[in-house]
């Protein structure tokens, strides 16, 4: 945890501030009781009404000033640990930015939504915690010790066992405690797993009448956070009896035997209370000391987590140079092989092709053939195990991702729209789009649908784009790519949800639109492939044939195989 506490350097002077507010509290706050004691020796046993008068009076003005002084403490720790807490967000959250897909991979979506919310909020309240109370405690339980000594130094060593018994009982709950604190965040992790995973896939869960099987997982992990975390407040519910208990044999065995030193005339009435108030001084410092055993654990136990997100280096180091290509859109594969992170086998091997400018590349193979991975490797979401890929004549691994990238319009196999306009989601990697531009790209990725609407291009579209069918969605995502206006275009499997006439037409449309770039097409349908320059037929990872259309009839049985799967051979022939 401490590791984090780096991040609060930009309030340095803050918790200077913070320091010395509490520094004033406890010191008001510790001179009262001698105050006290002097009213009940000085002023009640002597009957001196204006003792009592201007000794209440400065009671009165130190506590007005204590309470101030806490009051600014309170408001200040309060703006640190928000802060500390938004700045450990944005970090986690460009940290998280700069993962590939590797990493996402590794470190579940889930667990990452966690580390960034509820992770950060433990530490967060943990750091505003020991800014009001931690550095409190130690400063009041230590005075009150020294002013308890100079009260009496005799009754002062009833403190030695007191501090001993609550060492222990703090000890055994701290190590009870954190193991399953540990286990609470991976259950929450769990849980949070389980409410995204049901609730994007509801549609299915319901279509197929699972709904009370899902229920039950629900209530499985949902009971199984919740054991765990009673366990835990069970623990940690012993304290505050356990702290009032000795609290309070601590203040019979202090009045048990001041009562033989005051008989015996060593010790004053007033020096009495003001010695008992210093002790449940000390004791409430050692309280305030123990209920940071509530957060510390846990939190300590986040902070681990969120250093595993911020010490995690990417598996793809970006570059940072700025390449300048001669040709455009010429994109090369060389002897490029892949294998996911703890795969037994490779997912596509020993790839090699080229795609120039002006021409179609299409990639057929049945599912599992590795398509969607091998156009992966284009934009750099993976990079490649052996091998290079080459834009331009310059591997792409030694160009900086953002240069890649502005050079690739990519419509995924799985179409993602953002919550916003249709024109926020169209103009998404082209901020300076113009409204011709834009209507331009609506209309050659045939999404009329769009002026249907009520508010046409402002139309907004919820989160998912829940309120647009799929269709749609594929429809508005080429729209994206297009409207960028890049060198190389990948459709991956972008028009399976579209009709056969509407996929006709877009075709036609982007034949003209992407004439002067470089197009790749992974698709099911061989109609939306059959007039490529050239198809490459995966099997099993590998390029088993590659050419035209007529080419692989005549001598691919994997193509021929497909074709005839779709389109029947007397249709084919």
């Amino acid at each position: 945890m401490f590791k984090l506490f780096k991040n609060l350097k930009p309030y340095l002077l803050g918790v200077v501030g913070v320091l010395v507010l509490v520094f004033i509290q406890v010191m008001s706050e510790l001179y009262l009781p001698t105050l006290m004691g002097n009213i009940v020796d000085n002023g009640i046993a002597k009957q001196d009404i204006n003792y009592i008068w201007k000794t209440g009076g400065w009671m009165l003005l130190i506590t007005l000033g204590g309470t101030l002084a806490a009051l600014a403490a309170s408001f200040l720790s309060s703006r640190i640990g928000m802060g500390f807490g938004r700045d450990l967000r944005n970090k986690v959250f460009r940290k998280v930015e700069s993962y590939s897909l590797h990493e996402f991979d590794e470190i579940s979506t889930p667990s990452l939504i966690t580390r960034t919310t509820n992770d950060i909020t433990q530490v967060q309240n943990v750091v505003t915690t020991i800014l009001r109370m931690f550095v409190r405690a130690p400063i009041m339980a230590i005075g009150g010790i020294i002013m308890a000594v100079s009260k009496d130094a005799t009754l002062s060593l009833i403190l030695v066992g007191v501090v001993i018994a609550l060492a222990v009982i703090i000890g055994i709950v701290a190590k009870v405690s954190l193991p399953l604190f540990k286990s609470m965040q991976k259950k929450i992790d769990k849980l949070n797993m389980v409410v995204r995973e049901r609730l994007s896939g509801v549609r299915v869960i319901r279509a197929f009448n699972r709904v009370e099987n899902e229920k039950t997982k629900f209530k499985a992990a949902n009971d199984d956070l919740t054991d765990t975390t009673i366990r835990v407040n069970k623990i940690m519910a012993l304290l505050m009896p356990l702290m009032m208990l000795l609290m309070n044999v601590t203040t019979i065995a202090i009045m048990w035997f001041a009562s033989y030193r005051i008989d015996a005339g060593n010790m004053m009435v007033g020096d009495l209370i003001a010695f008992i108030q210093y002790v449940m001084q000390i004791m409430f410092g050692l309280v305030m000391t123990t209920m940071l055993f509530v957060l510390v654990p846990r939190a300590s136990v986040s902070a681990v987590r969120i250093n595993e997100v911020l010490d995690k280096d990417p598996d793809i180091v970006d570059n940072q140079k700025t390449v300048e290509f001669e040709k455009k859109g010429h994109l090369e594969f060389k002897n490029v092989s892949f294998k996911y992170h703890g795969a037994e086998e490779n997912a596509i091997e020993n790839i090699s092709f080229e795609a120039l400018q002006g021409q179609v590349t299409a990639i057929v193979g049945g599912t599992g053939a590795g398509k969607s991975t091998l156009v992966n490797m284009i934009p750099r979401f993976y990079d490649v195990s052996s091998g290079q890929v080459l834009l331009n004549g310059q591997r792409i691994d030694q160009m900086s991702q953002a240069q890649l990238r502005s050079k690739i319009g990519f419509v995924p196999q799985k179409s993602i729209l953002f919550t916003g306009s249709i024109k926020d989601n169209v103009a998404f990697g082209n901020d300076s789009l113009s409204d011709d531009d834009l209507n331009h790209a609506l209309d050659i990725s045939q999404a009329e649908f769009v002026y249907e609407k009520e508010e046409g291009v402002k139309s907004q579209i919820s989160q998912g784009g829940t309120n647009v069918s799929g269709g749609q969605k594929q429809r508005l995502s080429i729209a994206r790519a297009l409207a960028k206006k890049p060198e190389i275009y990948v459709f991956d499997d972008s028009f399976s949800a579209l009709d056969f006439k509407t996929d006709a037409k877009l075709r036609k449309a982007l034949e003209e639109e992407t004439k002067d770039g470089t197009v790749i097409i992974v698709a099911q349908r061989i109609a939306t492939v059959m007039n490529a320059d050239q198809i490459l037929v995966l099997d099993n990872g590998k390029i088993v044939d590659s050419g035209t259309h007529q080419e692989l009839l005549n001598m691919s049985d994997v193509y021929r195989e497909i074709v005839y799967s779709q389109m029947g051979e007397e249709e084919v022939s």
